[in-house]
């Protein structure tokens, strides 16, 4: 059946979507259009329906298609909501795998800022959306949903944003964009980094489903950033970059290693090399491979 599923899905076209990609067409101007109402995704009605799909249905089946591993959840001790989460985003399986990472009580708490003119543009998807991950929209040109990401931090949800805007075209991280380091800096509330390894290999851009034989996909959490007083924005907002990039480095090589490439300022940018697209895109689909046992400091 699975496999039913993974050719009617590929074959879909996904709404009205035109099938000339929006960045070859001619220019559009931005239509003022009134903000999706996703409040009712919220009350209790709405969370113990999305509990029962996301533990009965959406939780199963990732686990099934994927191997997910999770890392650094006792960061998450340290902290009291409302937070502001941070991830890196290369497939349209992040939201799925860091929320079942989350531990349930986060999850229960967490909403997704989607962007409007992809998740919100028909209304069957929007309503989906809305229900199955608890997103709210988000403009990505006019930053429209600002009062209602205020007034969601205001009764303690805590959000999950990529900052990236969208989903990296080779898997590799873009410059986030300051979105919420304002959020954060204005609220002063704390910011998690969270790492994604392997997602892009498991389904990249442009895939229906996700790639056969189980792939690994690793979620790492880090410690909370807080917002320093006086700490202009665009600051913060290059330390949640730093921070993500070294939960990179850390999946990738170890704590040790990456925490000294840190201290001395050299860890690898989260953006990649600068080489032909070929072997940044063959980088990333390399599949994750099993960690091998630490060695004991016994032995």
């Amino acid at each position: 059946m699975l496999n039913d599923v993974r050719t009617v899905a590929k074959g879909w076209r996904w709404g009205r979507r035109p099938l000339v990609p929006r960045s070859a067409g001619p220019h559009m101007p931005v239509r003022d259009r009134r903000e999706f109402p996703t409040d009712w995704a919220r009350t209790p009605v709405a969370r113990g329906a999305r509990e029962v799909v996301q533990r009965l249905g959406l939780s199963p089946l990732l686990r099934a298609e994927v191997r997910l591993q999770v890392s650094g959840l006792d960061y998450l001790n340290a902290v009291e909501p409302p937070v502001i989460f941070i991830a890196n985003h290369s497939s349209h399986l992040d939201t799925a795998v860091i929320l079942d990472a989350l531990p349930v009580p986060w999850r229960r708490r967490t909403t997704i800022a989607a962007a409007a003119d992809y998740f919100f543009d028909v209304w069957w998807r929007a309503v989906g959306s809305a229900l199955v991950f608890n997103t709210f929209p988000l403009e990505r040109r006019t930053g429209m949903s600002a009062n209602t990401i205020e007034r969601l931090i205001d009764e303690k949800w805590n959000i999950l944003f990529f900052p990236e805007g969208t989903r990296s075209p080779d898997g590799w991280a873009r410059t986030f964009r300051p979105g919420a380091a304002y959020l954060a800096a204005g609220k002063n509330i704390p910011i998690v980094p969270i790492g994604v390894v392997g997602s892009f290999a498991a389904m990249p851009r442009g895939a229906g489903w996700v790639a056969k034989g189980r792939p690994i996909v690793r979620i790492r959490f880090g410690p909370a950033i807080h917002p320093q007083p006086d700490e202009e924005p665009r600051e913060l907002g290059r330390r949640l970059q730093e921070s993500v990039a070294r939960l990179l480095d850390e999946e990738k090589t170890t704590w040790w290693s990456a925490a000294r490439r840190a201290s001395s300022g050299h860890t690898p940018p989260a953006e990649g090399p600068d080489v032909a697209q070929w072997r940044r895109l063959w980088a990333q689909t390399e599949p994750v491979r099993e960690s091998e046992p630490a060695p004991s400091a016994w032995r």
